[in-house]
């Protein structure tokens, strides 16, 4: 018996379609006896896509050749196929079925045309306008969501705006093993008498020692302000050329022209928070909070210089008295000038005395001081876990 190439069928189904390109090749084998190729015709839907000559796109849609009847002639040994297909649109239905699309093709011709004639040449009109515009000309040719289903399938369905995209930011990393090696720095509020308006209190914070090594407060938040800072900042602690990184968030005065210029300037290397990532900042908000939350913090301040005279007793008491836990309960003052070993020594004799005079009170263990960190992280990597050993099967003889 002689073989044939069942593509036939789909080439022929195509044609009927009013001049589409050649479909896809359905997955039929291709060479089959022709009562086999009958069977798999009858039991199996071949799928077809291609473009129309009428101007309707058909790139989008499913064609669906149901073969009605399939039948061989053989002409001088040469074997033809005929094949009397009726096509069906439709979806793909989410079970993996097949529904059937309750527009024909005209409709769907007839809604495009229509549809782009009441668009015009700006194509600026929403589907439920033009669905009311053919029902009042006394044409209804489909539905408001068949028209969105055709849009989508024909591309012409999106957001009527531009979406806007974020670059990809890059999560800082910074590490500091002593003193003047990372700074913070940021601008809180502080309220004056007035409703809605507000003093500007800048910090710059030391993350290893967590030494406040710059101040200033002002009626208003200014790039030409916060360059003054720094510039005094860095010139009072005689920071070394190229050994300091100032980290900021994504304020106006952080990212602004002049703070940028003079850190090219003083050689000091800029870092800035992710947008909208709080925890990319933590020194310099923990310090505030500290400041907020201490008793003496007024809810109102009478004027600047009460602000400024309450700042100057805080961050007194905040570099030379306050014992920080982050450092091991030091003192900034000490930590940043190298004073901790000495003081350190002092606090472990003091203990030590303690335990020789009365030992049952620490049941018998020497007490220690809390560790000193020895650096400072912002977003520190993620530690590699090392992978455990497992254990080994063994059998008793």
């Amino acid at each position: 018996m002689q073989k044939f190439n069942p593509w036939a069928a789909a080439l022929i189904g195509a044609a009927l379609l009013g001049g589409c390109a050649a479909p896809a090749r359905p997955s039929i084998a291709s060479t089959l006896p022709p009562e086999q190729i009958v069977q798999a015709l009858s039991n199996r839907k071949l799928s077809a896509r291609g473009t129309s000559n009428d101007g309707f796109g058909l790139d989008s849609f499913k064609t669906y050749l149901r073969p009605v009847e399939l039948r061989c002639q053989c002409d001088g040994g040469n074997l033809t196929v005929v094949a009397l297909t009726e096509v069906h649109f439709g979806f793909r239905d989410p079970n993996g079925g097949f529904r059937e699309s309750r527009v024909s093709m005209p409709q769907r011709i007839a809604c495009r045309s229509a549809s782009g004639s009441i668009w015009g040449a700006s194509g600026d009109t929403a589907p439920a306008s033009v669905h009311a515009t053919l029902l009042g000309g006394g044409t209804y040719l489909g539905s408001v969501r068949t028209m969105y289903r055709l849009l989508a399938a024909n591309g012409g369905s999106r957001e009527r705006r531009d979406p806007l995209t974020h670059p990809a930011y890059t999560k800082p990393e910074l590490l500091a093993i002593a003193p003047n090696q990372v700074w913070s720095w940021d601008i809180t509020k502080l309220k004056d008498p007035a409703k809605w308006t507000c003093f500007h209190l800048y910090v710059i914070l030391d993350i290893f020692s967590r030494f406040v090594v710059g101040w200033l407060i002002a009626p208003r938040e200014c790039s030409e302000l916060a360059q003054q800072l720094i510039a005094d900042t860095v010139s009072r602690h005689n920071v070394e050329s190229g050994m300091l990184t100032l980290h900021a968030d994504r304020g106006a005065a952080m990212r602004s022209k002049p703070v940028a210029s003079l850190l090219v300037d003083l050689d000091v290397a800029k870092s800035h928070s992710r947008p909208y990532v709080s925890d990319d900042n933590p020194y310099s908000e923990s310090q505030f909070k500290t400041m907020k939350y201490r008793p003496e913090f007024p809810e109102r301040f009478g004027c600047i210089e009460d602000a400024r005279a309450h700042c100057q007793a805080f961050f007194a008491w905040y570099n030379d008295q306050h014992c920080h836990s982050a450092i091991g309960y030091m003192t900034p003052h000490s930590v940043h000038y190298g004073l901790a070993a000495d003081l350190r020594v002092i606090r472990q004799a003091t203990l030590d005395a303690a335990f020789t005079a009365h030992p049952h009170r620490f049941k018998g263990k020497r007490p220690q001081l809390p560790p000193m960190p020895t650096a400072a992280w912002i977003n520190p990597p993620p530690e590699e876990k090392t992978p455990t050993s497992e254990p080994v099967a063994r059998t008793l003889n």
